[in-house]
């Protein structure tokens, strides 16, 4: 039988992270199941868990005011969702719907802030991770937004 830290070792975001922050990082990790519809998370909600997603799709959602809700970007197996955790006030700027069913790990994010703090070698680690995807992210977002105000001129 895998342990969680085990599990969490395959996921691509942590390939080549030191073992000994694996089994620190996976201290703060569940098990989670979405159900396809299922808001994992609300834009204004507090980011209190970041997620490797390990099945199923995500779609991050922004709502604009002419259009409904948009998709800026879906998410797959080995991919995170979630960086909100990282960085005051902790607030998601984005909807998360699982699009069919979702098995992902979630990680509580004030463990993990916790534990950052601890060992900050932990947290440089996992930011210098988690900086491509918010950049990568926000030049999805924006995107996003040109096309949408291109759609409502």
């Amino acid at each position: 039988m895998k342990t969680m830290a085990s599990l969490i070792r395959e996921h691509l975001f942590m390939v080549g992270i030191d073992e000994n922050y694996i089994e620190t990082v996976a201290g703060c990790a569940r098990n989670v199941v979405y159900s396809s519809g299922t808001y994992i998370f609300r834009e204004g909600s507090i980011a209190n868990a970041f997620f490797l997603i390990r099945e199923g799709h995500v779609a991050l959602e922004v709502y604009a005011p002419q259009l409904g809700n948009r998709v800026v970007q879906t998410l797959g197996p080995q991919e995170i969702l979630g960086e909100a955790w990282l960085v005051p006030p902790y607030v998601h700027d984005f909807d998360a719907r699982a699009t069919d069913n979702v098995r992902a790990f979630a990680f509580d994010a004030g463990c993990l802030r916790d534990k950052c703090e601890a060992d900050p070698a932990i947290g440089y680690t996992l930011m210098k991770r988690f900086v491509p995807i918010v950049v990568q992210r926000l030049q999805a977002a924006r995107l996003q937004v040109m096309d949408v105000y291109a759609k409502a001129s």
